[in-house]
């Protein structure tokens, strides 16, 4: 993978709205709700760097390593998921992929039968901040930081 710009030294000033809705949704009450959207998220959009950092951070909050590895195939796990967390997952991949999806009415109904009206707009900020976040490491090459570490080990 060929070393590209890194764009928090060359435009610092670019990335701190993004950091500042970061913030905010660090104290929106959900807790590793979010961060848990931001890895399936991250997951979907295939960035690397943020798949990495999300699973450490997840399993830092007490999120079991078996749990972090069925996130991409959460729908199979059965009750490895919350139906919180379930409603939350399925909200991220038909938002992260508006593309496909179109957000239909029944996905929209089935996750405002679980969240209120703040939950489900703090949540969908998430998805579309992280899939902001997974352009920018992708389109830049962000190494993940577990790819440091393996390397200084090897």
């Amino acid at each position: 993978m060929s070393k590209r710009i890194n764009y928090n030294k060359v435009a610092p000033d670019s990335t701190k709205g993004l950091f500042a809705v970061h913030q905010y949704l660090a104290g929106s009450g959900l807790g590793d709700l979010i961060d848990l959207v931001y890895l399936r998220v991250s997951q979907i959009n295939q960035c690397a760097y943020c798949i990495d950092m999300h699973s450490q951070d997840l399993h830092k909050h007490g999120v079991p390593f078996e749990k972090l590895i069925l996130t991409s195939a959460w729908r199979e796990a059965g009750a490895v998921f919350s139906p919180r967390e379930q409603a939350a997952l399925a909200w991220a991949e038909c938002v992260a992929q508006v593309d496909r999806t179109g957000v239909p009415d029944e996905d929209y109904a089935a996750a405002t039968a679980v969240f209120s009206d703040k939950e489900l707009a703090d949540l969908s900020v998430a998805i579309a901040l992280m899939s902001a976040y997974n352009r920018l490491g992708v389109a830049f090459r962000n190494a993940p930081m577990a790819a440091s570490r393996l390397i200084a080990q090897a």
